[in-house]
């Protein structure tokens, strides 16, 4: 879920919406068949990132849906 409270702009949350489907294909294959949520608990500001599709955002989003996924493994 990626409420409007914390990315103000579409393109912004269909950029996160983006990298969540991308780094939960990557570990579908090392994880057995389950729903997931991703919920987006803080906000990305304008005046960090400027741009709503910069690759900066888009590292940011995709390191920290990476520790994510990792620390999901090591519940499992």
């Amino acid at each position: 879920m990626v409420p409007k409270r914390w990315a103000k702009r579409a393109v912004t949350r269909n950029a996160i919406k983006r990298q969540i489907y991308n780094v939960s294909a990557e570990f579908s294959p090392r994880q057995r068949p389950a729903a997931f949520v991703v919920r987006l608990r803080r906000d990305f500001s304008r005046t960090t990132f400027p741009s709503a599709t910069s690759d900066h955002l888009k590292l940011a989003i995709r390191s920290e849906l990476l520790a994510l996924m990792r620390e999901g493994e090591q519940l499992a």
